[in-house]
């Protein structure tokens, strides 16, 4: 099994405003490759550097989404699948950021993490970090590539407890 996952940081609530990206490449259980950075988004205005500490100066001479989406998206050949805490954010977020951009989405679907961490091991609340407090998994809550690694590892675990089951689930 191949995946990926992924964690956006946005400046603001506009989807397109993803000030740092990282992917996870999972191959077979195993972590083969970590990307992460730093992106200028449309809009200068930083809403949620409390929560991320990224600010317009950390990011104003750094390339787009768009510029740095086509070196990001070979990372996705041969996965089955994107993963993501909160799918639906990311999911919303790589959207409106390809739109903005000009290009167009992967056709991978999502799995959310969430829902995964609630049916597996009946967590709640299912932040990212109670889930991996709950599973003894490190996190730097915040940092795109800790909770992208973060996500993949909740992945791997679920896999680990239900074997052949997981392959045909959704979640």
């Amino acid at each position: 099994m191949t995946f990926v996952a992924i964690d956006f940081e946005t400046a603001d609530r506009g989807p397109d405003s993803a000030c740092a990206v990282a992917l996870v490449r999972v191959e077979e259980g195993q972590i083969v490759r970590r990307e992460a950075c730093l992106l200028r988004p449309p809009r200068r205005h930083f809403e949620f550097t409390y929560l991320h500490g990224i600010s317009w100066e950390d990011v104003a001479d750094k390339p787009t989404f768009g510029q740095t989406w086509p070196d990001l998206v070979e990372m996705l050949d041969g996965a089955q699948f994107m993963a993501a805490h909160n799918a639906s954010f990311d999911r919303s977020v790589l959207h409106a950021c390809c739109e903005t951009a000009g290009l167009t989405p992967p056709f991978l679907s999502f799995r959310c993490t969430v829902q995964l961490a609630r049916r597996v091991w009946g967590i709640y609340p299912t932040k990212l970090s109670h889930v991996c407090a709950r599973l003894g998994l490190p996190l730097n809550h915040h940092d795109p590539l800790s909770d992208a690694e973060a996500c993949a590892r909740v992945v791997i675990a679920a896999t680990q407890v239900q074997g052949s089951r997981f392959k045909s689930s959704r979640f």
